[in-house]
């Protein structure tokens, strides 16, 4: 009798406590998304160089990293294997992947690309508001970062239905996805016009304000896939991987300018619905 219950013991014991081998798994996905990361900024060198071809690749590589730092966090969850060090490089790749890689992507692709032009002053202009506007979206990103790891259950300003949670602010992934499907949907092709650099350098600014802001995202947590039948989860992931798959170039600008919308005008509903309250 004393066997068995220490035979009982022994396997609840290890049940929860997985094997040291298991808390490698989350990792490689994470270095994969670091990976990735380096990957986007070497081929945006190349695009730079004069392959367009770079700029595309490196904005599908941004991409896979979306998917990669998706997998490890729920690999971990679903492995019982979080760790203080798991946290700490994921943020690090992070910062890598979705703050440094894009950041170099959207200068390189939507301000150096341009053409001389007839005005060459606003041109000098632009390529160091250019520096600036990427350099603060880097910023953006890694203070969103930083206060993701320091909060403790964070509440939007604008919050929304009961029982629901949010990201407060946009995450960066989701902030990198916007440079990236963009550039994708020109399929690498540069910018050349003056005018439409500042445009997109006006999108990079608008985006780092949505990620330190304290508007709230969608967080899709709601979506559990443990459920005996998460036929509802399982049947809108496929979808939209379909669509990702087979319509790329228009199926992945639309989810990232959904998604950057959904912030703005839930702010917005939110403010419009104060506003008559008050009246």
């Amino acid at each position: 009798m004393a066997a068995a219950e220490l035979d009982e013991a022994q396997k609840l014991k290890r049940q929860r406590n997985p094997r040291r081998g298991m808390y490698v798994l989350p990792s490689l996905f994470t270095a994969g998304n670091i990976a990735a990361g380096f990957y986007a900024m070497t081929e945006s060198i190349r695009g730079a160089s004069g392959d367009q071809r770079g700029f595309n690749h490196a904005a599908l590589a941004i991409g896979f990293a979306v998917l990669f730092d998706g997998i490890d966090g729920r690999v971990a969850r679903m492995t019982d294997t979080s760790s203080d060090f798991g946290r700490e490089f994921d943020s690090l790749a992070d910062v890598i992947t979705f703050g440094v890689a894009p950041s170099l992507l959207a200068y390189l692709w939507g301000v150096q690309s341009v053409l001389p032009s007839a005005y060459p002053l606003l041109q000098d202009h632009l390529h160091d508001l250019g520096i600036v506007v990427c350099f603060l979206f880097l910023i953006c990103g890694a203070c969103r970062l930083a206060r993701f790891n320091i909060s403790v259950n964070p509440q939007p300003r604008n919050p929304g239905l009961p029982g629901k949670k949010y990201f407060v602010g946009m995450p960066i992934p989701a902030g990198a996805g916007v440079v990236a499907a963009v550039v994708h949907f020109e399929l690498g092709s540069p910018i050349y016009s003056v005018w439409m650099s500042g445009v997109w350098l006006a999108l990079i600014a608008a985006t780092g304000f949505l990620m330190v802001s304290s508007w709230r995202f969608w967080s899709a947590k709601e979506l559990n896939f443990s459920e005996r039948q998460p036929v509802r989860g399982v049947l809108l992931l496929v979808v939209i991987l379909a669509l990702v798959i087979r319509f790329s170039q228009y199926a992945l600008i639309i989810i990232a300018m959904v998604y950057l919308l959904s912030g703005v005008l839930a702010r917005l509903a939110y403010s419009w619905g104060r506003r008559t309250a008050a009246k």
